[in-house]
């Protein structure tokens, strides 16, 4: 934060002034979600080998595996020390990430990925056709272009020691969302637990639209998913578990174990969407 306020005072007044006058919108300062101080949460575990790195508005996740640790997004700009510093702060190290497995190729789950393939070597996976997104011209914002890696399909499968993640192909979100089911551990006891890569209709085109409740119909089909792994906090009320998880008694059930309120997530997200198409 004080590189960050020591650059706006540079600027000077009379510029953070004009940027204010042009559109409104002090330019001097952070956006609140690309600010550390208003995004920083302190990371938490949330299961026997799953762990929380992620910011107030925007999620990373940690899956420990016996022979290292496999990233899912990778935050971007600012917000991107959260990672190695929560990873640091829960007792691991960052340089056993093996993998980053990205849901999507947006500026906010694929920034921070070019950064840990030249720092730590992981290797980084998306589907092709986000592979695509992120060597062109982005939809929202640039960022440093990872390398292209390992190219996931429909179906794939990746193992690192005892843990295997399978891929599901949802395009919708981006054309090349990879959403991803594995399995979690809560003292030994094991929950499928599964990631939508791409929830939400911030892009336009009937097409697109039908792709993306055809991708969320197909998971509704998965009726063994018992924990939602949100890639927004929001989505899977992240926080809100977190705060029950850390107040459960001995016997309670696990906060985030909760198949209906899935269901009943996806079921939205489906009805959102055919709201939509029926504008067209």
């Amino acid at each position: 934060m004080k590189r960050v306020f020591g650059l706006a005072l540079a600027l000077g007044l009379a510029v953070s002034v004009a940027a204010i006058a042009q559109d409104g919108h002090d330019h001097s300062k952070p956006a609140p979600i690309d600010d550390p101080a208003v995004q920083r949460v302190a990371p938490f575990q949330v299961f026997d080998n799953l762990y929380y790195v992620g910011a107030q508005w925007v999620a990373a996740w940690v899956l420990k595996t016996s022979e290292g640790l496999i990233l899912i997004d990778a935050l971007y700009g600012d917000l991107l020390p959260f990672i190695e510093e929560g990873i640091e702060d829960l007792g691991m190290d960052p340089a056993d990430i093996k993998y980053v497995l990205v849901t999507h190729a947006h500026f906010d789950h694929a920034g921070g990925a070019r950064y840990f393939q030249d720092k730590y070597g992981a290797r980084v996976a998306m589907m092709e056709a986000d592979w695509d997104l992120a060597a062109g011209k982005p939809d929202f914002r640039e960022y440093p272009r990872p390398m292209r890696d390992v190219v996931l399909k429909d179906g794939d499968t990746l193992s690192l020691g005892d843990t295997t993640i399978t891929f599901y192909h949802t395009p919708g979100h981006t054309l090349g969302v990879s959403s991803m089911q594995f399995t979690v551990y809560d003292q030994g006891e094991p929950y499928e637990a599964f990631v939508m890569g791409g929830a939400g209709l911030n892009f336009k085109g009937k097409q697109r639209i039908e792709s993306y409740v055809k991708s969320l119909e197909r998971i509704k089909g998965f009726d063994d998913i018992q924990v939602n792994v949100s890639n927004h906090a929001s989505s899977g009320d992240v926080f809100a578990r977190a705060k029950a998880l850390q107040n459960r008694k001995r016997g309670e059930p696990h906060p985030f174990v909760d198949p209906a309120a899935f269901q009943s997530w996806i079921a939205t997200l489906i009805a959102n969407g055919k709201q939509a198409l029926g504008k067209h």
